[in-house]
């Protein structure tokens, strides 16, 4: 499963249903791929990402930038584990969750 730039400008439990799908569709082993802006540790990793999280939150305040740590225990919760993560362009990670 692919998931681009959606966990940030969508409130949380559209998040919760994505992770939900996901543990309850992927054979074992699969994998779920999520790409967008994350926060780290709870700090945002550019001031560019603070002001894009502000501006997010300005429009919908359900929306805005998610911690990697908090995405992870909702995956788990769902049966997947962090895989992997790496850093993109734009300031952007690609997260690997894969069920297990």
């Amino acid at each position: 499963m692919l998931n681009v730039n959606m966990i940030h400008i969508s409130p949380w439990s559209a998040t919760e249903g994505l992770f939900a799908a996901a543990g309850a569709l992927l054979k074992k082993d699969g994998y779920l791929f999520t790409y967008g802006p994350y926060k780290l540790d709870g700090e945002f990793t550019t001031e560019s990402n603070r002001a894009f999280d502000r501006s997010l939150r300005e429009r919908d305040p359900a929306w805005g930038l998610r911690d990697v740590d908090e995405v992870t225990e909702l995956a788990r919760e769902a049966g997947l584990v962090l895989r992997s993560r790496h850093d993109m362009p734009a300031n952007n990670f690609l997260l690997a969750f894969q069920r297990h």
